[in-house]
This record gives structure tokens, C-alpha cells and sequence, in this order.
């Protein structure tokens, strides 16, 4: 598997940035507006996907996510209009995924519907937790009940859905969190993404954090044995790790995230929205303005809605694969890796983690153990020293 093929997998991400409301733990680049002028995002994302397709050529487009924020709170014909630009002017690989986030509480089985209409064919629903309590907790809006049954509806629409959940949270037992998960697997879902409660700077969480007003956190102990749980629970009914957060049943692995992780190609538009390109034989990195209003702004005076360009240096491209594909299941392409960077790692420290059950190899593919999983960021540490 050489660079060359893998960055044949290429996606368009669309970012609308808008909820309902925020939620405590939420980093991500989401605001509440009263007020939203469609018509403008329409031919601002319009203008933003040809832009970079006069840029990106005849490559073939594998997925197109709209995530945010909450995109189900967008028009369906909004949705449609962006869909139809990126299926005119690039070609769409055949079974194309088509994602769309969707939150409980902002649309219903009839909103399903006109999105699958419009050519979403992949549903991802934040469900978040199936305890009303710890939806309270989180900030959520919807109860467990709205979350069922928007997760039951997605599953009545479209082939390929799947389910969000959060755990590792406060004052969370092991048997509390193999109770909640059990229940959400009887919900029969083909991909799950399950996210341990991650405490970031500038969140309302963050700042309760610093001031020692979060208690019930677990130590790093229980979140081993919650993880260690999860893949039990998972892997009992069929839905593998094919990621260190992702699950899925075989063939409903998302397309687009794996291009993520496979540091792949892909267009990113909208507010906040990132990307990653090869042009001309080079990788860049695009960055665009955070503010909803500068983002606009910047599209309709400019002609582009992008901050910053930069180009990725062979070392950084390693370092940001290794990382990236060190999660999958099916670990790092060595020959790819070494094809990037044939000194970014000792062969040697390879063989010390793969003796102390952190790493496995078989010469051509670098995996970690479940162990390893556990411990990442300490195998990535030392990779790369």
C-alpha cells in the first residue's frame, strides 16, 4: 500500500457551525445564532467548492460529511444544493458516503426522510447518553427518551447509522457504563462512537476543572477498566474496534473518517474547518476564520473563506501519519511510513515495544495491542523521541 494510493481517498468536510445551544464539554467551533440567512451559506459553500475544485482537478470524491455544530438544524435543501455542487463538479466514487450529525431534539423521522431524499445516505446521531440525568449533566437538551427514538427513527431511514455516546463521566461506575452500553447495543446500531469525556481548555467544563468544581472525574485506573469494558461489550456483538473510539460492523466503517486517519486528502469548508491537500506534489494545510460572520464575510469579499496556508514538511506528514493511523486496527503501512521518513523512527525501539506487549509487527504493518491502545500517547512518545 504506497502514499500514492492511500492519498487517492479524498473527502469534501462541510462545517455548519450553528446549535440549538452549547454544550459544557464541546470544543468544536459551534455557535447560537437566532437568526440564519441560508441563502448566503448556500452560495457561500457553493463558491468555496469551486474554488477548490479548480484547484483539485479530477480527483474522486469517497465522502462528503457535514458535521458541525448541528447540521441537522440545516435545511434539507441547503444540504441538497451543497451535495449537487460537489457531485458536478468532481466525480463521485461509486456507493459514495454522504454523512450528516444529527442531534435529538432538532429534527424527527420526517426531517430523516428529506434528507435521505436530498442524498444523505449515512446518519450519525449524537445520542450522548441514554440516562437523563447525565444528559442534564452534559448540557444536553434532548432526554433519554428523544434520544431512543431519534436513534430508532435514523435506523427506520437509512442503512448506515450510528450512534454517539460519551462515558468515562462523572461519578460513572464500570457496571453503570456496561448497563448503558448494553442497552444502546440492543438498539441494534451498525457503527458506534464512543468517546471518553475529554476536559478541554475553554470550555465550560475546563474552566469548572481548574476551579476544583468537577468532582466524580475518573482516575486513570477506572478509565483503563472502562475502555477495557467497552471493547468487551462491543466485541460480543460484532461491532469491532476499527479505531481506538470507533466500532463498527463489517463494511459500515465511516469511509471519511478513515481518510482522516489514513492521512488522506480532503477539502475542509465552512467555519473553523480544516483541511489537508496535495498539490502540485506538495501537502498543505488549510485553516479557516472561526467566526461564522468573518467566515462569510471573508467568502463573499475575498472570494475565500481560508486564513492560513501551509505546507507540510516530509518529517511533520510522517509524524501526522504515524499518529493518526497508530489508532487503527489496522495499524501503520511501514513501507508508507518509511517511504515519508525513513528516520523518523528506531527500528529497535519498535522491537522494545512489541516485547513489552504494546506494539505488534509482521514487517509490513505496525499495530498497537490493546495494551498499547491504552497507553498511546506513551508508544507514540517513544516512537519518535
Amino acid at each position: 500500500m504506497t502514499d500514492s494510493s492511500i492519498s487517492s481517498d479524498f473527502g469534501i468536510y462541510i462545517h455548519w457551525p450553528f446549535c440549538t445551544s452549547l454544550c459544557p464539554y464541546c470544543d468544536f467551533n459551534s455557535h447560537v445564532e437566532r437568526s440564519v440567512d441560508f441563502g448566503a451559506w448556500r452560495r457561500a459553500f457553493a463558491s468555496e467548492l469551486e474554488r477548490y475544485a479548480a484547484e483539485t482537478g479530477d480527483r474522486t470524491v469517497r465522502s462528503i460529511f457535514f458535521g458541525g455544530g448541528t447540521p441537522s438544524t440545516m435545511p434539507p435543501d441547503l444540504a441538497a444544493a451543497a451535495i449537487d455542487n460537489v457531485l458536478n463538479l468532481w466525480m463521485p466514487a461509486k456507493g459514495i458516503e454522504i454523512t450528516l450529525e444529527a442531534n435529538p431534539g432538532t429534527s424527527d423521522i420526517e426531517k430523516f426522510r428529506s434528507f435521505r431524499d436530498v442524498g444523505i445516505n449515512r446518519l450519525s446521531v449524537g445520542v450522548q447518553s441514554l440516562r437523563d440525568e447525565e444528559l442534564s449533566r452534559l448540557g444536553r437538551m434532548h432526554s433519554a427518551a428523544e434520544a431512543r427514538s431519534a436513534f430508532d427513527a435514523a435506523r427506520s431511514v437509512f442503512d448506515r447509522a450510528s450512534m454517539d455516546l460519551i462515558y468515562a463521566r462523572q461519578f460513572q461506575s464500570v457496571e453503570d457504563w456496561r448497563a448503558e452500553l448494553s442497552e444502546a447495543l440492543e438498539m441494534h446500531p451498525n457503527h458506534l462512537s464512543l468517546y471518553q469525556l475529554s476536559i478541554e481548555p475553554g470550555t465550560v467544563f475546563g474552566k469548572l476543572y481548574r476551579a476544583n468544581r468537577l468532582p466524580g472525574l475518573p482516575d486513570e485506573n477506572l478509565e483503563a477498566d472502562l475502555y477495557l469494558a467497552t471493547q468487551e461489550l462491543c466485541d460480543s456483538k460484532g461491532l469491532q474496534a476499527y479505531e481506538v473510539s470507533n466500532h463498527s460492523a463489517k463494511g459500515f466503517e465511516s469511509v471519511h473518517n478513515l481518510t482522516y486517519w489514513r492521512s488522506g486528502d480532503y477539502v475542509g469548508i465552512g467555519p473553523g474547518a480544516h483541511g489537508r491537500l496535495t498539490l502540485n506534489g506538495r501537502r498543505i494545510a488549510t485553516d479557516t476564520e472561526k467566526s461564522p460572520g468573518d467566515w462569510l464575510t471573508s467568502v463573499i469579499r475575498n472570494g475565500s473563506g481560508e486564513k492560513s496556508r501551509t505546507a507540510v514538511g516530509a518529517r511533520d506528514r510522517a509524524i501526522e501519519y504515524l499518529m493518526m493511523s497508530l489508532r487503527l486496527s489496522e495499524g501503520v503501512n511501514l513501507l508508507r511510513l518509511n517511504s515519508l521518513d525513513s528516520e523518523l523512527i528506531d527500528f529497535a525501539r519498535i522491537e522494545e515495544l512489541e516485547n513489552e506487549g504494546l506494539v505488534e509487527t509482521d514487517g509490513e504493518s505496525l499495530i498497537a495491542t490493546l495494551r498499547g491502545r491504552l497507553l498511546l500517547n506513551c508508544v507514540l512518545t517513544n516512537l519518535i523521541e
